[in-house]
């Protein structure tokens, strides 16, 4: 899977970008966002956790009772994420995969959760993506996405989303129950993106941590 950058090298140590410090997604607990899922009742049934990265989403909703396998295309991520999961005691599956030839997972899951995986992908990434999780989805599944929106302007970072780029990859074949704007917490703060300036108007949370304008999406598969 060609992305940008390789992610295998970050997880190894290598900066994402010359003076960030931090893995902006890697805020060492789970996305806000996906626990509010939990909270709410819209996790159910087997979950795919897709571009699991270090896992904490993973090994949080295992620890909930879920069972839940998160993939990445990342192997040293995984050793890592497998690694916290033996040493949490939590049954929670971990595979490196090409998330662009989802194959042998057919059928598989109830509900999928991308935090900050899609805007990773090119277009014809995202289509192959996207009809890679049709079918390991069962009917009725539902997809949590949640990506980088084009209103987030000028900060540094993988591509944004439009709102016609989501609805068109997920047109067929889905119905789209759920498009808005959310606050994506992440790791950077202004003490770790090392004097690299992002823009003033980027809202924090108690922690100080930056919060990152994203879509929110919910997909229906039929």
């Amino acid at each position: 899977m060609d992305v940008f950058p390789d992610f295998d090298e970050v997880y190894r140590g290598r900066p994402l970008q010359p003076g960030l410090t931090q893995v902006p997604w890697d805020i060492g607990e789970p996305q806000p966002l996906v626990v509010a899922l939990e909270a709410t009742g819209e996790i159910r049934g087997d979950v795919l956790d897709a571009g699991c990265g270090l896992g904490e989403n993973t090994m949080f909703l295992a620890a909930r009772g879920y069972r839940v396998t998160g993939i990445d295309g990342a192997p040293t991520a995984i050793e890592r994420a497998s690694a916290a999961a033996r040493e949490r005691g939590l049954a929670a599956e971990f595979e490196v995969r090409d998330v662009t030839r989802l194959e042998g997972l057919d059928g598989r899951f109830d509900t999928v959760v991308d935090s900050a995986l899609y805007h990773c992908l090119d277009d014809e990434q995202q289509h192959a993506y996207v009809a890679g999780l049709h079918r390991a989805c069962r009917p009725g599944a539902t997809v949590h996405v949640f990506a980088r929106s084009e209103e987030l302007g000028e900060v540094p970072g993988p591509r944004t989303i439009s709102e016609s780029n989501l609805r068109t990859t997920f047109g067929e074949g889905w119905e789209i129950t759920r498009l808005r704007h959310a606050q994506y917490t992440t790791a950077i703060t202004s003490a770790v993106f090392d004097g690299t300036p992002l823009p003033g108007s980027l809202p924090v949370d108690e922690q100080g941590r930056y919060l990152m304008q994203v879509w929110q999406l919910a997909a229906v598969r039929r």
